[in-house]
């Protein structure tokens, strides 16, 4: 028996409101913002959380000077498409492209994170 239905998952960032606009444009999901902390919520009940840090340090990826400590793969029909859409959103996408049948971008706080093909 399962003790909960999603996990929500907490994203550290400098500013969460505009993270989490970022996330819930990109994903279609609902927002939910209270003080230093705002959830995007999806119509089946899953969760990303963010909450504001003082003194965010983006991480640095693939290097680890700045462990990049989680990321999100996002499953898309298309990749290109999809490309355009999130960098039209405020995404940035990295240098290193280690694969082809996914794309590493980063969000507006840094995080990493990847375009995948279903």
């Amino acid at each position: 028996m399962a003790i909960a239905r999603f996990p929500s998952i907490v994203l550290d960032c400098p500013d969460p409101a505009a993270l989490a606009a970022f996330y819930g444009e990109m994903l279609d999901w609902k927002i939910d913002a209270s003080n230093d902390w705002v959830d995007v919520r999806s119509d089946y009940g899953q969760c990303l959380s963010f909450q504001k840090v003082e003194d965010y340090r983006a991480p640095v990826w693939p290097g680890q000077e700045v462990p990049q400590q989680m990321h999100l793969d996002v499953v898309v029909d298309d990749l290109d498409d999809a490309e355009k859409a999130v960098v039209a959103l405020g995404a940035t996408k990295h240098d290193h492209q280690p694969g082809e049948t996914f794309r590493v971008f980063l969000d507006p706080a840094g995080h990493p994170f990847c375009l995948c093909l279903s």
